[in-house]
């Protein structure tokens, strides 16, 4: 993939079928980028709704998102400005025990460096849930995804990390008033001063 430009590293990512054999609802990669694009969210996987129409974050935990940034959905989705790449870029299924089963472990290796490599103005990345958080900040993550949301100041200049907005969050949400006292304000900021001038 070398040397590819990022239209077709998308192009070639959005055709990919590698966990082909291992996805029950088949393949179909979301995911948006432009060279132009100042702000990158990278997420867990599309969900069952997003799988459906092919628009990433076009469900209630995009809504939530988009509420978090206070961005309306043409802001959200203006890729000339914000570029969306989920750690598995395909639906992974629901886990009869709750919830989508995890991203497919072959995605984030395969497409995550060339895809960032070419996303050569992105002046922040949000690290949206813990399979972003593992991959991006590595050692530097804490113990726990709390943690690791708490220490957001610590990943500055170049990272905010984010619970995942699902409704399966809504007590943490509710446990952790400084998310939306402390966090929440700096993060519209900081996403309006990487737009800026975009």
């Amino acid at each position: 993939m070398t040397g590819d430009t990022l239209a077709e590293l998308v192009e070639r990512a959005r055709a990919c079928t590698v966990c082909a054999g291992a996805l029950p609802h088949g393949c179909r990669p979301v995911l948006r980028a432009r060279p132009t694009a100042r702000l990158l969210i990278v997420g867990q996987a599309p969900g069952a709704r997003v799988h459906a129409t092919g628009i990433p974050w076009n469900d209630p935990s995009g809504d939530r998102l988009r509420q978090w940034l206070a961005m309306d959905r043409a802001a959200f989705y203006d890729d000339r400005r914000i570029a969306i790449v989920p750690m598995g870029l395909c639906y992974p299924g629901t886990d009869p025990k709750g919830g989508d089963f995890p991203p497919r472990p072959e995605c984030a290796p395969l497409w995550h460096p060339p895809l960032r490599a070419a996303l050569a103005e992105v002046r922040l990345t949000l690290l949206v849930g813990q399979y972003a958080q593992a991959w991006y900040l590595g050692d530097r993550r804490r113990r726990t995804m709390t943690e690791t949301v708490a220490a957001w100041r610590d990943f500055a200049p170049d990272f905010i990390p984010l619970p995942h907005p699902s409704w399966r969050n809504t007590a943490w949400l509710r446990k952790n008033p400084w998310f939306d006292a402390d966090l929440l304000p700096h993060l519209r900021g900081r996403v309006a001063e990487a737009l800026d001038g975009s």
